[in-house]
């Protein structure tokens, strides 16, 4: 629900896009902490004392394919949620920040506080998804 005065806004004031920007900047930290924790659980081997026991030893290293190969898969999901993160700091410097890339009109904030790589309105999504 976007309010009157959003609507008739072409793009949110200065203020606005400092606050988003704050936001941002916090998500974009905090998913590379995450990926780094992939990242490590990924290029951990646990080479040890313990991995030269033959007993459960094919058990093991196929749970440590599984894992890897999430972790793997969680890292890619991190990276590509932060490049969207860091395209909307770019639009957020152009002053096109919000802005819904199919209707024009401002995406609310609401939408934006909980998605803030968002490049749509919630409608223009739906729709996008229904002619999909």
């Amino acid at each position: 629900m976007s309010t009157e005065n959003e609507q008739k806004n072409v793009r949110y004031s200065d203020e606005e896009l400092e606050e988003f920007r704050v936001l941002i900047t916090a998500k974009i930290a905090a998913a590379r902490d995450g990926m780094g924790i992939y990242l490590d659980a990924y290029n951990n081997s646990g080479n040890d004392t313990m991995d030269t026991s033959p007993t459960f030893k094919v058990l093991e290293e196929g749970n440590q394919v599984l894992s890897k190969e999430e972790n793997s898969r969680l890292a890619s999901r991190l990276e590509k949620y932060i490049q969207n993160l860091e395209a909307a700091l770019i639009r957020i410097e152009n002053k096109t920040y919000g802005v819904c890339r199919v209707t024009g009109q401002l995406i609310p904030k609401e939408r934006l506080r909980s998605v803030p790589h968002a490049t749509l309105s919630f409608d223009a999504k739906v729709n996008e998804k229904n002619k999909g």
